[in-house]
């Protein structure tokens, strides 16, 4: 069967909150734009119960709410979209390929806003809680939730820790799981002694996660195991923080853009990759936050400066 070809100004992959704004910013500039999503569009964000810190909702407002707003006004400025996954990508020339299983779509330009997904410690019934039901993988959008509970912290890395202190400031007490011998922290020196010396901070040591449980829909209890003796300690906890990494969705790519060690792709100021016509946005990017609000960011500014690399082409 051969392909339909379509052809556009800009094609944007991924509608998560980063491709929604560069969507809204393409389309209310007049280009002819598509939105390929392979999922959800929203991504992430539709998943998160309450965001409160997104300006403009002081009242705070559902992940899935902001993100249907998102939606709505790309549709109003015109953009299309189609929730299909993408096979592969031609970058490298002036007109940028994109294959999906019935299509093959050129674009002037290509924003890339995949995003990804953090990491799971594939423990008993970990699906179960994700996704506003005990398991979070946010200390900024989740702590204010949690003011005067117990909640859990895993991992040992800088995001693990310096989150882990954050969390302090509202919450009881942090209980942290540590895969390492006692004191062996992987995060710097500053934030290991700032942790180890916070009298709200418990350092379970040598230990994972053996299941999450509850006899409800919500979370209550993380059992961890030790990885020396192999003994089950229940800890009872409203909310368990996983910081043990992240997985950007950049595998279509790895032959293509420029990006770190992690997979993360690199990008300048401008959102340009080492590809002209090229840009990035959102946590797919090598940048320090992750938020709605900086993803919104990039989406404006690789949008901006699409348009721009478009127009001193013509």
């Amino acid at each position: 069967m051969e392909k339909i070809k379509e052809f556009y100004d800009v094609i944007i992959i991924g509608g998560g909150s980063a491709g929604l704004t560069a969507g809204i910013y393409c389309g209310r500039s007049k280009l002819n734009t598509l939105i390929l999503e392979k999922s959800l569009i929203g991504g992430l964000a539709t998943y998160t119960n309450e965001i409160e810190n997104y300006p403009g909702f002081p009242e705070g407002i559902t992940g899935l709410d902001l993100m249907n707003l998102f939606h709505k006004q790309a549709k109003k400025f015109g953009v299309k979209f189609k929730q299909v996954p993408v096979k592969s990508v031609s970058l490298s020339n002036e007109k940028k390929v994109i294959e999906t299983f019935r299509n093959i779509y050129e674009a002037k330009a290509v924003i890339i806003a995949t995003g990804g997904k953090p990491k799971l410690t594939n423990s008993l019934n970990e699906e179960k809680f994700l996704y506003g039901k005990g398991i979070s993988f946010c200390a900024t959008c989740d702590a204010a939730a949690n003011i005067d509970k117990t909640v859990m912290v895993v991992g040992n890395g800088d995001s693990a820790i310096e989150e882990g202190i954050f969390l302090t400031k509202f919450a009881k007490k942090v209980i942290v799981s540590v895969t390492r011998d006692t004191g062996n922290l992987k995060c710097h020196k500053a934030a290991r002694e700032q942790a180890l010396n916070n009298k709200k901070m418990e350092f379970i040591w040598n230990t994972c996660v053996h299941s999450f449980e509850s006899e409800g829909e919500l979370l209550e209890k993380v059992i961890l195991k030790n990885t020396k003796t192999e003994e089950l300690m229940p800890f009872n906890i409203d909310t368990c923080f996983l910081f043990i990494g992240y997985n950007p969705d950049t595998e279509i790519f790895k032959n293509s853009v420029n990006m770190n060690s992690n997979g993360y792709i690199i990008t300048n100021e401008k959102m340009e990759t080492n590809i002209n016509g090229v840009f990035c946005a959102g946590d797919v990017r090598d940048k320090p936050l992750r938020q709605v609000a900086t993803a919104v960011s990039d989406g404006a500014v690789a949008a901006y400066y699409a348009e721009k690399c478009m127009s001193e082409s013509e």
